[in-house]
C-alpha cells in the first residue's frame, strides 16, 4: 500500500514510520488515526507509545484523530509494544496505534496498528486502512459524540503476571542471577526492571529513563552495545539483555562479555520450548538456520513465512504452533500472544539458565554455528523486480524462491535480497558455515544490485 503525498511516508504491512518534521507531521497522524479509527466508530482503542522524545507531540495527535471520529480512548502510556498487544487484547479494545518507529533514529517516529486479538493488523486491513487516508474517508462525530480519554495506571502489571505465570519463578529466584539491562531508555525500561525483580536478579539498568535519549543507536546490534558487553564483564554478571525502543526485540550478551546476537534469542527460546511442550514452530524466511535446526533437532516441524511479524503470528495460529518468531530478537510465544516480546525472551532465557545450570556461553556453543552476514543499501525501488530476476538468474543452480524478495538455498547457506518493509532500502542476508562463504553470497548480491 501506498501513501500519496508529495514526500511519502514508509508504510508498511502494519502502519507508518517518517522523520518528524519531514514526511511525519502531527496532521498526518491526526488524519491516519482518523483513517483506523473511522470504522470503529464507538469502540475503545488503546494507545500508547515508547520513550522517544516525539512521542508527547504525536500522542497528541493520535488522540486527536481517534476522539474525532468517535472512538473511545484509552491511554496507557509509554509502554513496550508487546505490552500494548497485550493489554488490548486484555481489555477487550477494537484496537491500538503504538507510538513507535522501533529501532530506527532518534529522529524517526511511526504508528504501529494492533487489530482486537492483540497483534498487528493484517495486510489487508492495512491497506484499506491507508485508503481510507489517501481518499479522506473520515466518518467525523459531532461534538455530542465526542467521546472521553481514560488514562490507564499501570497497564503493565498484566502483562508482567503472563509472563511470570508462565515460566519456573522459583527455579529463577532460587539462582539469583546478576543480569545487566541495557533499555537505552525506551520503553522497555518501563517493565523490564520489574520483570527481572520480580525473578529475583540483582539488576543493573543501563538508560532506565524512558525519555528517548539514546546513549547508542538503538538498533540492538553487536556494533551498538559495546557499553552492554562491558557492563557485563565489570558487573560479572550472568547474562546482559538488550531491548530496542519499544521492546519487542531482545538481543543477549553471554556471561563473558561476547554478544551472542538477536538470532540465538530466538533460537534457545525454541530449543528450551521443545523441551516443554511440542508442536510446529513458524519463523521466517529471513531467520537463521540455527532456529530451524534446533527445532528439527526436537523433532519439531518448521514452517517458514514471508519477513513480517503479521505473517508469522498468523501461520502461528493457523498451524496451532508452540512458538515462533523472527531472527531479528522477536519471540513470539502463544502463552502471553501473538506479538514480538521481549518480556518472554528475558524469562524463557532465565528459565532455561535455571533449569539447565550451565552458563549461557556453554548453552550457546551447543548449537550448531552459521556465520550471517547482513547489509541494507538503497536501491532504484522502480527497478527492484529486474534487480531480483538477475539475482535469481545468478544463482540459478541453487533451489530459488520468491514468495518474499528472492531467496535462494544452497547445501551449505543461503541468500535472499528483499526490499524493507520499514525504511527505503533493500537487504540482503547470507548465510554459510564459513565466513568466505557468507561473505562471497553477500558480496555477489550487491554487486548485482548496485554495480
Amino acid at each position: 500500500m501506498s501513501i500519496s503525498n508529495a514526500t511519502p511516508l514508509i508504510v508498511g504491512i502494519s502502519g507508518i514510520r517518517g522523520i518528524i518534521g519531514e514526511n511525519f507531521t502531527p496532521q498526518i497522524a491526526t488524519d491516519f488515526a482518523a483513517a483506523y479509527g473511522t470504522p470503529l466508530i464507538g469502540q475503545k482503542v488503546v494507545v500508547s507509545r515508547d520513550g522517544r522524545s516525539t512521542g508527547p507531540m504525536i500522542k497528541h495527535a493520535v488522540i486527536a484523530g481517534l476522539l474525532s471520529v468517535g472512538c473511545r480512548v484509552e491511554d496507557i502510556g509509554i509502554a513496550a509494544t508487546p505490552t500494548c498487544g497485550f493489554f488490548v487484547k486484555k481489555s477487550g479494545a477494537a484496537g491500538a496505534i503504538q507510538i513507535t518507529a522501533s529501532h530506527n533514529p532518534p529522529p524517526w517516529n511511526g504508528l504501529k496498528l494492533f487489530r482486537a486479538e492483540g497483534f498487528v493488523v493484517s495486510p489487508e486491513a492495512g491497506a484499506q486502512i491507508a485508503k481510507n487516508y489517501n481518499e479522506r474517508r473520515f466518518s467525523f462525530v459531532d461534538w455530542k459524540r465526542v467521546p472521553s480519554v481514560e488514562v490507564i495506571d499501570d497497564p503493565h502489571r498484566p502483562h508482567l503476571e503472563a509472563v511470570l505465570a508462565s515460566v519456573d519463578v522459583n527455579a529463577i529466584r532460587r539462582r539469583k542471577f546478576r543480569v545487566v539491562l541495557d533499555a537505552n531508555h525506551g520503553s522497555g525500561s518501563a517493565f523490564g526492571p520489574r520483570l527481572l525483580e520480580a525473578l529475583g536478579c540483582d539488576i543493573r539498568v543501563l538508560g532506565g529513563e524512558a525519555d528517548g535519549r539514546f546513549e547508542h543507536e538503538p538498533e540492538p546490534i553487536e556494533e551498538n552495545l559495546k557499553g552492554l558487553a562491558h557492563a557485563v564483564r565489570e558487573y560479572s554478571a550472568d547474562v546482559g539483555f538488550a531491548t530496542d525502543p519499544d521492546a519487542d526485540r531482545l538481543a543477549i550478551v553471554d556471561e563473558t562479555s561476547r554478544y551472542i546476537g538477536e538470532e540465538y534469542t530466538l533460537a534457545l527460546a525454541i530449543k528450551h520450548r521443545l523441551t516443554q511442550e511440542m508442536g510446529p514452530v513458524v519463523i521466517n524466511g529471513s531467520t537463521s538456520r540455527i532456529s530451524e535446526d534446533a527445532a528439527r533437532h526436537a523433532g519439531a516441524r518448521v514452517i517458514r513465512t514471508k519477513v513480517g511479524e503479521v505473517h508469522v503470528a498468523e501461520r502461528m495460529i493457523a498451524e496451532n504452533a508452540v512458538i515462533g518468531g523472527e531472527g531479528n530478537g522477536g519471540v513470539i510465544d502463544p502463552r502471553i500472544g501473538y506479538i514480538r516480546d521481549s518480556a518472554i525472551g528475558m524469562a524463557v532465557t532465565l528459565e532455561m539458565l535455571a533449569l539447565r545450570e550451565r552458563p549461557l556461553s556453554v548453552l550457546v556453543d551447543e548449537i550448531p554455528r552459521y556465520v550471517i552476514r547482513k547489509e541494507k543499501f538503497p536501491v532504484d525501488r522502480p527497478r527492484l523486480g529486474e534487480t531480483l530476476d538477475r539475482v535469481a538468474e545468478h544463482f540459478k543452480e541453487g533451489s530459488v524462491n520468491r514468495e518474499d524478495g528472492v531467496r535462494v538455498d544452497f547445501e551449505d547457506g543461503w541468500v535472499q535480497l528483499r526490499g524493507s518493509n520499514t525504511e527505503p532500502i533493500v537487504r540482503v542476508i547470507s548465510e554459510a558455515r564459513t565466513p568466505e562463504r557468507a561473505d562471497s553470497l553477500c558480496h555477489a548480491v550487491r554487486r548485482i544490485a548496485v554495480g
